[in-house]
């Protein structure tokens, strides 16, 4: 029995993906800042990547001053209004409240960053501007949180930025790749709206870079070209019959998802197959998509898996069940999907193994494959110089974001390997201090 009814229109797909973290109201902003007890050498911060701070703009929302409380934000973090939402503040900064210790709920930190910059977002109050003209140029490729952010930045310290994006439209797994009830496109793009209505950065959208021509014109035009291309499509796993109809990549799943709403429709039975956060994502999305029944398959045990309990807990309170210790070992069906073949595991010394004779068919009607991303390598091979580590990550400097090529830079999925949008616009802020550093020799 399906947990919720298949949404057929624009209405009944935003009920079904009510936002988890709504903005809150002028009287709950109060209330839960005056909960707030200003810590010093608050760990909240710490816990923070881009370290904001958190007490500071809490104490101005509490005393009324919310477009301080957004400037606050957004000097530390560019993606402020989208991270309030979308960052997993269970394990970051609301994991590090104090409260946490005496068992009472913590601060409720995202949501009241969202308020602070949702407001300021829909005044379009000015917070922010470049810096003044140094007559040098940044090319920017990507413009996902890595690109954006960077491209603020470097705006801010007189550079003039153009961003080349290859969709549509902006802010990269924002937009194509995070799950809808957690932030809605309307919400992302009047983010994006506002950083370059403060910045006057160019972005340059269905733009793909994708040539050593293309690149070359590049070097030839930019002092610096700052990288935040992030991560292909969902990796192949070569398994006999992954190519039939309805076995498809999460990460191709939910950008259908993101962009076509109630369009999008998925089986009766749904298998998701992996065991990290996307995976939890994947699931909880075909639930509320009206699939009867939806199943979590991660070859090892629950315990083991590498996603956030809270993003378990989330998939598990719309229907999702889960299916421990098996590995898939063929997509069966005919031409579509009819179900998977598997084989029970168990894990020794932290190396799983396969239990012979042990297979046994789940039968279902699509497969959704959360097994991660695969690394832009083909690309980054046209680029000169240019050094990869072991797992087809960008080698780059700690400090500065600097490559091996030294005209390039990057940040963002493509050098950290995949983590938190947070992670990424901290690092690119980071990173166009690097570019400032080497332009200004």
């Amino acid at each position: 029995m399906a947990e919720f009814s298949t949404p057929t229109t624009e209405q009944q797909f935003a009920e079904n993906f009510a936002q988890l973290k709504p903005v809150m109201n002028r009287t709950e902003a109060l209330y839960e800042s005056s909960r707030c007890l200003f810590c010093f050498d608050a760990p909240c911060i710490k816990a923070c990547p881009s370290g904001i701070d958190i007490p500071q703009f809490i104490r101005q929302i509490n005393s009324g001053n919310d477009t301080g409380a957004a400037r606050t934000i957004y000097a530390a973090n560019y993606f402020g209004n989208v991270c309030g939402k979308v960052c997993p503040t269970e394990v970051l900064c609301e994991g590090a409240c104090v409260y946490n210790l005496q068992e009472v709920k913590p601060i409720e930190i995202g949501r009241l960053q969202s308020f602070a910059t949702t407001k300021v977002i829909k005044s379009g109050e000015k917070l922010f501007g470049p810096g003044v003209a140094n007559g040098k140029s940044v090319a920017v490729i990507g413009a996902g949180p890595a690109g954006i952010s960077a491209a603020c930045e470097l705006r801010s310290l007189g550079y003039e930025v153009d961003v080349f994006e290859a969709k549509a439209q902006p802010s990269g797994l924002t937009i194509y790749g995070v799950a809808p009830y957690k932030i809605t496109n309307e919400e992302t793009l009047a983010e994006m709206a506002y950083l370059q209505s403060q910045f006057g950065y160019n972005v340059h959208f269905n733009s793909a870079i994708s040539s050593r021509n293309e690149l070359a014109k590049l070097e030839e035009k930019y002092g610096a070209i700052f990288l935040g291309i992030g991560l292909g499509k969902t990796n192949e796993l070569g398994l006999p019959g992954e190519n039939k109809i309805n076995c498809t990549g999460a990460v191709e799943f939910i950008s259908e998802l993101r962009q076509h709403h109630h369009e999008v429709v998925v089986g009766r039975k749904v298998i998701v197959l992996g065991g990290g956060n996307t995976a939890m994502d994947a699931a909880s999305e075909s639930s509320r998509l009206g699939a009867d029944h939806v199943i979590l398959a991660y070859r090892r045990g629950k315990e083991e898996m590498g996603a956030y309990d809270f993003e378990y807990d989330l998939a598990k309170g719309v229907g999702v069940k889960g299916l421990f210790n098996v590995a898939p070992i063929e997509i069966m069906g005919n031409s579509c999907v009819s179900g998977v073949k598997f084989i029970r595991t168990a894990t020794t010394d932290g190396k799983v193994h396969e239990i012979a004779g042990s297979e046994f068919i789940e039968p279902c009607d699509m497969v959704i494959k959360a097994t991660g991303q695969a690394k832009q390598t083909e690309f980054l091979s046209l680029i000169p110089g240019l050094a990869l580590d072991g797992k087809g990550r960008i080698t780059a400097n700690a400090h500065t974001g600097q490559t091996t090529n030294p005209q390039y830079f990057a940040s963002g999925d493509a050098w950290n390997g995949g983590a938190e949008v947070v992670n990424a616009t901290a690092e690119a802020k980071l990173t166009a201090r690097g570019i400032h550093a080497y332009l200004s020799k």
